[in-house]
């Protein structure tokens, strides 16, 4: 699985390529800078990107800007946002893109290996990867969307583990139901959400795009 990288820290862009080579994945280049990172990731077409959001020259949303731009210019370009604040408005201009494809994690998060190798392939995958912390605060914005206003509060609870990429099996277990129960749950957000008939995986993630850019 090929992988761009856009870190201007050294050490831990280092340490995110042996990481990533460890995991059987090829970092095919590495950029420290946002006018690189366009280039790099319409060249590459990697399998996903790890971006920071912030990058030379501004170290504001120089990273983003250019997933995005690059997102434009190869349509559902795989991209997994690192960052070490929860910035709501770039979580929202990510996920508004549509297409899924998209995790937005706070760097701790890498520390816990395990979990961020599984956050880079689901992302690879096509899925999401949403840090709690960063659903957390999206959440705490109030919002008067009738879709997401049609969800009961559990059924809510189980679309924001969802968010985090969490599979039918693993809420079960955080809510302490039944597969069963969250099968029914997901089933009836998917309804309310007007989700029309597709494969799972897929209204999965447009379940979670609406529900996360809609706060």
């Amino acid at each position: 699985m090929r992988v761009v990288i856009a870190e201007d820290h050294a050490l831990l862009r280092d340490g995110l390529i042996r990481l990533l080579n460890a995991h059987d994945f090829d970092v095919v280049e590495a950029v420290d800078n946002g006018p690189r990172l366009v280039p790099a990731l319409v060249e590459h077409r990697p399998d996903v990107a790890v971006v920071d959001v912030r990058l030379p020259p501004t170290f504001t949303d120089e990273g983003l800007k250019a997933a995005i731009e690059a997102r434009r210019q190869v349509p559902g370009l795989p991209i997994l946002v690192l960052s070490q604040y929860v910035e709501q408005l770039y979580a929202r201009e990510l996920l508004t893109g549509g297409g899924g494809a998209v995790g937005y994690l706070l760097k701790d998060r890498v520390s816990n290996v395990a979990e961020f190798i599984d956050s880079v392939r689901r992302v690879a995958a096509g899925g999401t990867a949403m840090d709690p912390d960063v659903i957390g605060q999206l959440l705490a914005r109030n919002t008067r969307d009738a879709p997401i206003q049609r969800l009961t509060p559990r059924e809510a609870e189980v679309l924001g583990l969802m968010a985090e990429g969490r599979s039918n099996a693993a809420i079960a277990s955080a809510l302490f139901v039944t597969e069963k129960a969250v099968s029914k749950h997901t089933n009836s957000i998917f309804a309310k959400l007007d989700l029309p008939p597709s494969e799972d995986d897929n209204r999965r993630v447009m379940a979670v795009l609406t529900y996360l850019s809609s706060h």
